[in-house]
């Protein structure tokens, strides 16, 4: 799949193939392409190259284009974007325009009372807070039983008690509809809590897909690995032997990497366990930030050239000036080529 905005390419070779009832998450930075390749799925984009197809039949290609309303394709986007002069009840009922008006009525208000709104179908819009117009929202993209949902963005504006709430219900009435799922994220935390499998994308391309614990643990790039967890970058050399010489023991380089070549090690902030006496190497704690039930430590770590972040349990106890001893375990540890960085 290519799509092109003049000189500007926004998709870039994209191939991905999505199960019935998969949930997929399209996770990356603003500007990636995730955006422009669910409108594409939905038909609201044509492709400049490639084909789209929905349970096998082609709905975008060189010859063919299907218009959205004809695809069996439910869409959710972040502003919601119900309208303002019909009821709760009628913004559902929308589109439903091909059933008679009675039988389109019951449809929407079964679809309000899943989301808990039954009890507003005759209000209007502008009387819900934001969280109960994301459900009307979600009420509306699946009374129609689309075969697909296409969602973007569809958490983004609510609060972050609200939006863990609203996950854990639209993933519920996607398992429930048995409706396949592309849904648009930014934030990573996001895409694994509702997500079979996660695609990462970067500048109109697909990085890496799998699920959550393939691409925390496996990484395929120093992109990846900075969106999952956060982690200190440390930079070394290929040595003499083939090996990485590093305070916690010789790494690793990754594959086709000789002598010289300049890596870089990824610890994550949670795989440094700290204690106040014992094994490990010797550390002093330089700078403490309170963050609610974690303390991110600044803490200088023998042999290490920088201070390494460190996130702890704050009844742990540790404060500035606190002499410690760290332990790292080397088979945790990220290993790439320094190019990746890019």
């Amino acid at each position: 799949m290519r799509r092109n905005f003049g000189t500007t390419q926004a998709l870039a070779g994209v191939s991905l193939e999505i199960d019935r009832g998969e949930v997929v998450c399209l996770l990356g930075p603003s500007g990636c392409g995730k955006t422009t390749l669910l409108r594409i799925a939905a038909g609201i984009e044509r492709p400049t190259g490639g084909r789209v197809l929905i349970n096998g039949h082609e709905v975008a290609g060189p010859s063919s284009f299907v218009v959205p309303e004809k695809r069996s394709v439910g869409l959710m986007f972040q502003d919601f974007a119900l309208f303002p002069h019909l009821t709760i009840a009628g913004n559902v009922a929308f589109g439903l325009k091909s059933l008679p008006r009675a039988e389109a009525k019951r449809e929407a208000l079964a679809a309000l009372k899943r989301v808990g709104l039954e009890h507003m179908a005759d209000e209007y819009p502008h009387v819900l807070s934001g969280g109960q117009q994301q459900r009307v929202a979600l009420a509306r993209a699946l009374v129609p039983r689309p075969a697909v949902m296409l969602m973007d963005e569809p958490f983004s504006g609510l609060d972050v008690q609200l939006r863990d709430a609203m996950q854990e219900e639209t993933l519920s009435l996607l398992r429930e509809t048995g409706a396949t799922a592309m849904v648009v994220t930014h934030n990573p935390e996001e895409a694994m809590r509702i997500g079979d499998r996660i695609v990462v994308m970067r500048a109109g391309g697909l990085i890496q897909q799998g699920q959550a614990e393939a691409l925390y643990h496996q990484p395929a790039d120093l992109f990846v690995a900075r969106l999952f967890s956060e982690i200190n970058e440390v930079a070394y050399r290929v040595g003499a032997d083939g090996k990485i010489d590093t305070p916690i023991g010789k790494l690793s380089p990754p594959a086709g990497l000789q002598a010289h070549d300049a890596v870089t090690i990824g610890v994550r902030e949670r795989d440094i366990r700290l204690s106040d006496n014992g094994e490990g190497l010797s550390g002093r704690v330089l700078d403490a930030k309170f963050l609610g039930d974690v303390v991110r430590l600044e803490v200088g770590i023998e042999g290490f050239d920088q201070p390494l972040k460190v996130r702890v349990r704050e009844s742990a106890g540790f404060r500035q000036g606190h002499d410690v001893r760290a332990q790292i375990d080397p088979e945790r540890a990220l290993v790439f080529a320094a190019e990746l960085q890019k």
